[in-house]
Parts: structure tokens; sequence; C-alpha cells
């Protein structure tokens, strides 16, 4: 389901949060920035020629035209993993256009972990979505307005995913967990393993407020960039994981999501998140689905 979204930021936030903001994020989350050759990492895999290397490999261009878009794929394959990229978004008038990075198993009843950039009209926000597939079914959808301009500078979007829980992260600031509640009665991906694939896509007919803003082709190619790509995982080998329970402290332990981790999460949802299918009523007028409980519990 897709939801028509505001195409404003909220006017609550005063300059002094503003500057305080800029600062935070400075300190929180600068990072050393190193090429590295993707060639050995990934492999473009659709888009007849519309998906680049260039700069020695260390820089993919996705592009997308009124004929097709484009996307790349890992050459792992992972049962578990944590995984990273830099990305820049398409600049101006992007409304109508779908940049992701995602990771997905094969099949009707595939898992999916998604992250997806709305593009909107010039001047206005992009909406990071965000969901979650297991066997075959998502509806996980929860959206946030990035803090920044994603279309000026490389920024970095993680996803942690172990036998713990699902994190998304923005600039290493954690923006959303789901967790394992298997046995509770909640599916989880855990069963099949997963590659890492990114895309650029048309998607005019519900990208952009319910597909009301419709693509400028006038503004094509479109083109986003990603580089510096991190991985770090069980790898899936032969119908074999590469890791045992002890071999990845972050695979099995929690020692990446401690009480700072908690509380940067909590200031990302709070000034940043729009829309959180846990709180969505007329979506859900019977009952929230069971894990919305759990994780309020």
């Amino acid at each position: 389901m897709k939801h028509e979204l505001s195409s404003s930021y909220s006017t609550s936030s005063s300059n002094t949060l503003a500057r305080l903001l800029f600062a935070y994020i400075l300190l929180c989350s600068w990072h050393a920035s190193y090429g590295n050759d993707l060639s050995t990492s990934i492999d473009i895999s659709w888009g007849d020629g519309r998906g680049k290397m260039v700069n020695n490999n260390e820089l993919v261009i996705l592009s997308l035209d009124n004929y097709s878009g484009s996307g790349f794929q890992s050459k792992n394959e992972y049962s578990y993993a944590k995984l990273g990229m830099e990305m820049k978004l398409v600049a101006g008038n992007s409304a109508g256009t779908v940049t992701t990075l995602f990771l997905s198993s094969q099949g009707d009843y595939h898992d999916e972990i998604d992250i997806e950039f709305l593009g909107n009209t010039s001047g206005n926000p992009y909406v990071l979505h965000t969901n979650v597939f297991s066997q075959g079914v998502g509806n996980r959808e929860m959206q946030f307005y990035p803090w920044f301009d994603p279309t000026t500078d490389f920024h970095t979007y993680t996803i942690l995913w172990n036998h713990r829980h699902i994190v998304f992260y923005l600039d290493e600031i954690p923006i959303r967990e789901f967790k394992n509640y298997q046995d509770k009665g909640v599916p989880y991906p855990q069963y099949q393993a997963m590659r890492l694939y990114a895309s650029l896509w048309d998607a005019d007919t519900w990208a952009t407020r319910g597909g009301l803003e419709k693509k400028d082709w006038n503004q094509a190619p479109f083109k986003a960039y990603y580089q510096n790509m991190s991985e770090d995982g069980c790898f899936w080998l032969n119908g074999y994981s590469s890791c045992t329970p002890t071999s990845n402290s972050w695979l099995w332990g929690n020692f990446d999501y401690e009480y700072a981790k908690k509380g940067q999460m909590k200031w990302a949802q709070h000034n940043f998140m729009i829309y959180n299918y846990c709180q969505d009523s007329k979506r859900f007028p019977q009952a929230f689905p069971l894990e919305c409980y759990l994780s309020n519990s």
C-alpha cells in the first residue's frame, strides 16, 4: 500500500534546534571515505548500458530515461549481514522516480529489506521509505524525511540484519528497528539467503503524492550515484553459511545497539518520521500487526 504524503517539512523546529542539529550531525555522522573497486563486489544486472562503473570502478552511475531504468546486484549472497553504501540521489525535479538499496531473496515467497527513496518535485523533500518482507508479505512501511538534502553530497545508508533484529541506519544513526519475534508468531526473514540490490526506476503511478506528480521527461536522463560499499556478513555458499555462532560478534550480540543508539533512533523518529504502519488505525481498524504491540511492551 502506498501513501499520499505531505510535501512540506515540519515548521515546529526553531533556528536554535537547526544549528544544534547541524553540529550534532557533523560530530556523530562524519566518516572517512575511501575508494574501493566495486567490480569485485557487484555486477550491473540490468538497464542495457544505463548502469555504468566509472573512475576505476569506484563509482556506479545508474540512469533512468523513458525507455528503461537500471540496477546492480551484489556478487555475494548473505545469510545475515551488515551492508552499507554511499549514495547521492537524483537532483532537481525527481518526481516519479524511485532510487533503491535493498536486500532480497528470490521467488514468490521471498524475503526483502527495503530502502527506497521516493522522488519529489523540486524544492520538496525526498521520502525515505523502509519496509520488511517475510515469506512474500510486507506491509510494514515506515517513512522519513532525511535531515539533509540527499542530492548534493554522498551519505551512507546501512542495513544491519542478524538473528536479533533488522536496523536501518542513515549516516550511522539508526532510524528504525524491526525485532525478531518469530518465537511469538511474527514472521521474520531468517531462512532464505539474500543479495544486495540497487536500482533507479520509473514509479510514475504511485511514487510522488500517490501518482499525482508525474515525471518531467525533459529532465532525463535521471541519474543516481553509488560508491564505497561496506560488506560484512555471513556469506551463503553452496547451501551453507560461512558463519558459526562464535564467528561474528555483531551477528549474535547486540554490541552496536547500546542506549546511545536507541536515543538517536528516538530522536530521528520524533523529528523526521512521517509514516508508521503501527499508528495507521485507518489501515488497521481492528488491530495493529502483532509486532506493533510487542515493540511497545
